[in-house]
């Protein structure tokens, strides 16, 4: 039984320090006592405290075997940069603007293995992209994912799991994807189309940066593309607001105060786009993946529809039971690749993450053909 460390006790986080308080003992951080009094389990420490400052973090980390990071992504990179520091080894499922790599020679110095975006997409659709990537020459990656709440409520038709800014976020960082091995940049919610999904309907897909490190550890794969998946109509809403500058991070001056406008959009947002105590959301993921194989074409395509269940908000299960399964490997010395590790570093361990997902009911169903 190893000691383990959570950062953060959001939906994430909470679901996180609870499916490994089952095997070892977890201890959860946290800057709001309203999310650490909301864990279930007796069996989980409880600090309320503010990481963000170094001395606290540094102080709090120091006895444990693993630190498993669910900060917001303005959080991420400098607490994961801290935690190398300390030479600790860290999942993370943060998503942060900052280039990962940046930190990887930190890492290797000081002898840490750190693995980051370990969430859905990017996630669990880099680790199934490598696992074929070692098996077949991958021409075409799309992968199409959105997490969405069952009760389409007006006018965005959408609820929030992660930090509003981190949401905020998708909709104004270029989006990047790869035609012909040529990198390709437009800006995020662009291309939308509608695509049809078994059970759930009809849904809008737009460009977002979810291909992340991808553009570089697959570089030799010559089509990569992520859309998020949204409502329809909901893309028409975030675009007008980001027109009009209400996602900007540029300060403007009221009455005399200086203020962001994106942290205005983001306290105003909040409320609706909250998840209250009974919403039900759903995860949907479909991935093609298409190239030659023992010389022949084929297409691998996998999808994911996760519902809520066991009063468990489905984004919290595919995003926590993924980081939580790569955690338990490196805490069993199954992983130990030191320095900065994307998902699509972990390709050889798909079978144990999907048996792991499998056993807590995220069930990803593939179809070749």
């Amino acid at each position: 039984m190893k000691n383990i460390v959570v950062l953060g006790c959001g939906l994430v986080g909470r679901v996180m320090a609870e499916d490994l308080s089952k095997d070892h003992n977890v201890t959860s951080v946290d800057i709001s006592k309203e999310n650490l009094d909301k864990i279930k389990s007796n069996k989980i420490n409880k600090i309320c405290k503010d990481v963000s400052e170094e001395t606290i973090l540094n102080e709090i980390i120091k006895d444990f075997d693993l630190v498993v990071g669910a900060l917001p992504g303005f959080m991420g990179y400098e607490t994961m940069k801290r935690v190398i520091l300390a030479k600790k080894n860290i999942v993370d499922i943060s998503f942060y603007p900052e280039d990962p790599f940046g930190l990887d020679q930190l890492a290797k110095e000081n002898n840490v293995v750190a693995v980051m975006d370990c969430g859905v997409a990017p996630g669990m659709g880099n680790i199934i992209f490598s696992h074929h990537d070692k098996m077949m020459q991958i021409t075409d990656y799309e992968c199409l994912v959105g997490g969405l709440p069952k009760k389409r409520d007006w006018p965005f038709e959408y609820q929030a799991v992660f930090s509003p800014i981190d949401v905020i976020e998708e909709y104004i960082r270029p989006a990047r994807y790869v035609v012909n091995k040529s990198l390709v940049i437009k800006e995020a919610l662009s291309d939308t189309e509608l695509v049809d999904f078994e059970e759930i309907g009809t849904l809008e897909s737009w460009n977002s940066d979810g291909l992340r490190t991808l553009i570089q550890t697959m570089s030799h794969v010559p089509n990569m593309i992520e859309k998020t998946l949204r409502y329809p109509g909901c893309v028409e809403y975030l675009k007008v607001l980001r027109e009009c500058g209400y996602f900007s991070y540029k300060p403007i001056e009221i009455n005399g105060s200086m203020i962001r406008p994106i942290d205005l959009t983001a306290k105003l947002l909040f409320p609706k786009w909250q998840m209250q105590d009974g919403d039900e959301d759903f995860t949907v993921m479909r991935i093609r993946i298409s190239g030659v194989e023992e010389n022949k074409n084929v297409q691998y395509t996998y999808t994911l529809l996760d519902r809520y269940q066991n009063d468990t908000i489905s984004m919290a299960r595919t995003t926590g039971f993924t980081c939580t399964s790569v955690a338990n490997l490196v805490l069993e010395n199954k992983f130990t690749k030191v320095g900065i590790s994307p998902p699509e570093f972990l390709g050889e361990h798909f079978n144990y993450i999907n048996n792991y997902l499998k056993d807590r009911g995220v069930i990803y169903k593939a179809l070749k053909r």
